[in-house]
């Protein structure tokens, strides 16, 4: 167990620093160090594209598939649902609700007479969004005594969200449609080193909160009469879950995009490979295995010798799907996790 981290660990450093390195512009990796630190004169134009370009990204892509994989962790334990992800309750809905209005409400709104600014940034339209969208699922998890039922509400908000984004797309014209549908693919090179000031505290807030999580996590897998019957608050532990998964998955989705995949399939490769329940080592290797994914999915999305960096989402699925489903095939059954 403990030679597995160490080389997963060892694997997300090597990654990380495949990321800087490679590119339509090789780097060096023997003068990585002189470029970040004390660059000769002919070695600027590599300390602007790795201290601008790469190295943001690369910190972007750990920091999102950590996040992602535990806050998919934490919804399929507080659900008991191998399906569920970090965006079931609406968060990523919220968010591309919010860069919707941002992006194409201009021409929504002016169509019923209302003027709206389009100088808004798209991280504060989503960061936004996901807020009011975490607002209401908490609203209503005070009204709902099941998972169940809060699991469905967060559907149909989904569902709402996405039926709304679709009619002011119908009245956006091309270009604004078109700046919406390249928000939704998932971006780590739009993330800047100012940004990552703003995003990372608020993630070390999050990973901090899921330490706080282990044991109510353990507790709720045996059911919650048993987790009552052990002196576990049913209802902090519900909110302490929602908050610290809305903070992860939103603040990701506000800066990144809605990136698909990692929230749902890190979890259980974790737990194939661990074959364990106990959310004491779970959490840890759910966090270093989605930086790991998503670095290498990164990776492959601008490969040298292609003429722009493919959508990341469609990277994501084409790599990650068929691991999951010989995971899945190869562990029989996936619901004895739970």
């Amino acid at each position: 167990m403990l030679k597995s981290k160490l080389f997963l660990g060892l694997l997300c450093v090597v990654l990380f620093i495949l990321n800087i390195i490679v590119g339509s512009v090789w780097i060096p990796v023997q003068d990585l160090i002189e470029i970040l630190f004390s660059p000769a004169e002919d070695q600027m134009v590599w300390q602007n594209i790795v201290v601008n370009y790469r190295l943001p990204r690369a910190i972007a892509a750990v920091a999102a598939g950590a996040s992602l994989s535990l806050s998919g962790l934490f919804m399929q334990t507080f659900f008991r649902n191998p399906l569920a992800g970090p965006f079931v309750l609406g968060i990523s809905s919220g968010a591309s609700l919010g860069v919707a209005v941002v992006v194409l409400g201009g021409t929504f709104f002016s169509l019923v007479g209302w003027s709206f600014g389009s100088d808004i940034s798209l991280t504060f339209g989503a960061i936004l969004g996901s807020f009011l969208v975490f607002l209401v699922v908490i609203y209503f998890s005070t009204k709902v005594a099941d998972y169940t039922s809060l699991l469905i509400i967060g559907l149909m908000f989904s569902s709402a969200t996405g039926a709304l984004v679709s009619v002011m797309q119908f009245f956006s014209n091309p270009e604004d449609i078109q700046s919406y549908l390249l928000w939704t693919f998932g971006d780590l090179g739009s993330v800047t080193m100012s940004e990552l000031r703003l995003l990372l505290p608020i993630l070390i807030l999050g990973w901090i909160g899921s330490v706080f999580l282990i044991k109510p996590l353990n507790i709720y897998l045996i059911g919650n009469t048993y987790a009552k019957n052990a002196g576990l608050n049913l209802e902090l532990s519900k909110y302490a879950m929602i908050t610290v998964t809305a903070l992860l998955a939103g603040a990701i989705t506000a800066y990144c995009g809605p990136i698909a995949f990692i929230g749902l399939a890190g979890p259980h490769i974790a737990r194939m490979i661990l074959d364990t329940a106990d959310h004491r080592q779970l959490i840890p290797y759910a966090g270093i295995l989605g930086a790991v994914v998503l670095l290498i999915c990164d990776l492959v999305s601008r490969l040298p010798g292609l003429p722009q960096s493919l959508p990341l989402n469609a990277i994501t699925s084409l790599l990650g799907g068929p691991l999951v489903i010989w995971l899945i095939v190869k562990k029989k059954n996936l619901q004895n996790s739970f």
